[in-house]
């Protein structure tokens, strides 16, 4: 089983959302971040006065499948989160050694 963590752009949620429920992805956790890369955030101007903004709001999506998905799921990421602009994020792919469901105790890959 992996774990796939994704960093999107705000207004890409709900198209890589729904190309994942397409494919068979059953759950995902979705938390608002901050954060740079190369791009170092962004000047912006608010009443005639400019700012630097440091931070730049994304979305970051967790997702546990087992490995026969991993490449599917991260082929559907990055097609649905794709803008060709700097900034459109990455996909970070993890091992996960255990899972289990609190509901009914279920374990590994019949947890996810």
């Amino acid at each position: 089983m992996k774990l796939i963590q994704a960093i999107i752009k705000p207004f890409k949620l709900d198209e890589v959302k729904d190309a994942l429920i397409e494919l068979g992805v059953q759950g995902m956790t979705v938390v608002e971040v901050k954060g740079f890369g190369r791009q170092k955030g962004h000047k912006e101007t608010y009443r005639g006065t400019e700012y630097q903004i440091e931070f730049v709001p994304k979305i970051k999506l967790e997702i546990a499948v087992a490995d026969t998905m991993v490449q599917q799921v991260i082929e559907t990421i990055g097609r649905a989160a794709k803008t060709g602009s700097i900034g459109d994020g990455k996909i970070f792919v993890s091992d996960l050694n255990q899972v289990i469901r609190i509901r009914t105790g279920e374990s590994d890959e019949s947890a996810v």
